[in-house]
């Protein structure tokens, strides 16, 4: 049977529309930038502050974090206090915290900042798409998604090609410096030509669904985080992270059936495009970000690329989503958006294949070649997905579900980031061991000319040496386990999109436009 969702009509008109249009982009390209523009900077970072290896990626995740737990009251907060008034408090917000990220002296205050900087910053994404799916008619939807998802695919993928050339130009606390005439930008644009929603002023929150949800969320991210420090569940903590996860999930879970008026309605998830949407939204999220977090310390450690170049190479990844994302948009109301998405988890599974074939020696021509089809799968994925879960959607319920959006996506970042990089140092731990077990002086290969003066264990250079080798090849293969997984990640996600029925647009009636499917 047919689902018809009544759509308003466009808030602004077409001057006003443009303005606000690059400030509702401007706000996310901010948000999605800040995700990834540290990556390059970290050893930068870990310096700075005096932390280890290990602890400065709490920079990111905390971020990521405070990002996701923060998302899910977007709604409430919106239909409570306006949508104008929230955004404008989240980009003042997200403004200062940038200022104080920059100025931090420790890895304490970096983490708080970045906790401030996450909090403020959770609303923007899903606040700018509720703003650019109010100001376009449906029939332009497909254009209007793909401008405004450069900001969120584009922003992570260019993140670490802007940050590594702000660190080796200027300083890693430019990262953070750069947000400030972007945020000041959107706030003018915003103040002078957004209408104000309708306020709901007896509208209650749900605080024991979100306290369920935020202890869930948070506990599972410390788990992630710290699990290979502590040697996982043989850690008092992690077993009491573990614990306090469930139940916080558990308690989520049965709070949203059962409440009366829960946070997040129920009924959002009887769309079954949506709930698909919401899946393959949770897979690209752990794609998007892993993959990038993977890939700048790759080019670097690896590779051996200085911090500019690596930067400059890993730009391709976002020139291929950007060409993607064009296409896409002009053809999401022409063609089916399955078979759009369909072409781009090919596109990603076929470069996640082929990195899983590469060595620390890959030539620059094939880190551009397979980065850019990264980019371009991602892209085609990205906006057919946002036209089609959202076309059978209540109007009603469209910033809850960008907020649900958004949320998925940060989670599905941030287990990306951390289960992809405990991995990494496990699998580097468990190749080393089995690389050094053929390192014995009954091993020929270790005899012949350039071996023997190279790494020659007799002396301490010649085994220092070697045991750099070792850990170099040990931590090549486990990079290649990464991108393996990041692969069956991506595949079954295909699956999902035989659930998803096309959406089709009528002619404009009386009451707005109607979508069917």
């Amino acid at each position: 049977m047919a689902t018809i969702a009544a759509d308003a009509p466009p808030l602004a008109g077409p001057n006003h529309r443009a303005v606000l249009t690059v400030c509702a982009m401007v706000a996310t390209l901010m948000q999605a930038l800040d995700s990834t523009i540290a990556n390059v900077a970290l050893p930068y970072m870990q310096g700075s502050l005096s932390t280890t290896s290990d602890q400065v990626t709490w920079v990111l995740t905390s971020y990521i974090v405070a990002a996701a737990i923060m998302t899910a009251p977007v709604g409430w907060i919106s239909a409570r206090f306006g949508r104008k008034n929230f955004i404008l408090v989240c980009l003042a917000g997200f403004t200062v915290a940038s200022m104080l990220c920059g100025v931090a002296q420790n890895l304490t205050q970096m983490v708080l900042f970045r906790l401030a900087q996450g909090m403020f910053g959770a609303a923007l994404v899903p606040l700018s798409q509720a703003i650019m799916l109010d100001l376009y008619p449906i029939e332009q939807r497909g254009s209007a998604m793909a401008m405004w998802g450069m900001g969120v695919m584009v922003g992570p993928i260019l993140g670490p090609t802007l940050g590594g050339y702000l660190t080796d130009v200027y300083d890693w606390r430019w990262v953070f410096f750069i947000n400030l005439p972007f945020g000041l930008l959107s706030i003018a644009g915003i103040v002078l030509f957004l209408d104000d929603t309708e306020r709901d002023s007896k509208l209650t929150f749900d605080w024991t669904g979100f306290a369920a949800l935020s202890l869930g969320i948070g506990a599972l991210q410390l788990m992630l985080d710290r699990g290979e420090h502590l040697d996982w569940f043989s850690s008092a903590e992690i077993l009491t992270e573990t614990v306090l996860c469930m139940l916080g999930l558990y308690l989520f879970l049965v709070h949203v059936r059962l409440a009366e008026k829960p946070f997040i309605p129920p009924r959002i998830f009887r769309d079954v495009n949506f709930s698909a949407g919401f899946l393959v939204m949770f897979a690209i999220g752990m794609v998007l970000l892993a993959s990038s977090a993977l890939l700048a310390p790759y080019l670097q450690t690896l590779a051996g690329y200085p911090v500019r170049q690596a930067g400059l190479l890993m730009a391709p990844r976002g020139v291929g989503t950007m060409i993607a994302m064009l296409i896409a948009g002009r053809l999401s109301n022409k063609v089916d958006p399955r078979l759009l998405m369909l072409l781009g988890l090919a596109a990603l599974a076929t470069s996640l294949w082929e990195m899983t074939a590469w060595t620390p020696d890959v030539a620059a021509s094939t880190l551009i070649r397979v980065t850019m089809l990264q980019g371009f799968g991602l892209g085609f994925v990205f906006i057919p997905l946002q036209v089609i879960a959202f076309a059978t959607l209540p109007p009603e319920l469209r910033t809850d579900g960008t907020a649900l959006f958004s949320l998925v996506r940060n989670v599905g970042s941030a287990i990306g980031i951390s289960v992809t990089s405990f991995l990494l140092a496990q699998n580097t731990q468990i190749m080393h061991a089995q690389i050094g077990e053929a390192v014995t002086p009954f091993n020929r290969l270790l005899h012949a000319e350039g071996a023997f003066f190279a790494w020659n264990s007799g002396y301490a250079g010649g085994l220092a040496t070697l045991n750099r080798e070792i850990t170099r090849q040990a931590m090549a293969i486990a990079y290649i386990d990464d991108f393996k997984l990041m692969l069956w990640v991506c595949l079954p996600t295909a699956a999902l999109l035989l659930l998803m029925r096309r959406p089709w647009t009528s002619a404009p009636t009386d009451t707005g436009h109607a979508v069917l499917d």
